[in-house]
């Protein structure tokens, strides 16, 4: 499954703010950015990505699935800090 599909699947299904997912084989990494994200747990976080996902997790499509999420002010801060030098 193509990233570019788990990326419109999630903005679509979640109404995020930006998502960017990268892959190798079966294992995808998921970034998140939403002000849903301001107020849920690390676990409802984590719960609320994988519930559109959860039958490509069940079919073996996506079979490890890394989960960063951020509100867009923390996004924000995480590209200005990480930014390539």
């Amino acid at each position: 499954m193509e990233p570019s599909v788990v990326e419109e699947l999630l903005k679509n299904e979640l109404g995020l703010d930006e998502v960017h997912v990268k892959s190798e084989g079966t294992h995808y990494q998921v970034i998140a950015v939403s002000e849903q994200f301001a107020d849920m747990s690390r676990v409802k976080q984590q719960q609320f990505i994988y519930a559109p996902l959860n039958d490509k997790i069940a079919d073996g499509t996506i079979h490890a699935l890394s989960i960063k999420a951020f509100t867009p002010e923390q996004w924000r801060r995480e590209k200005m800090l990480n930014m390539p030098s």
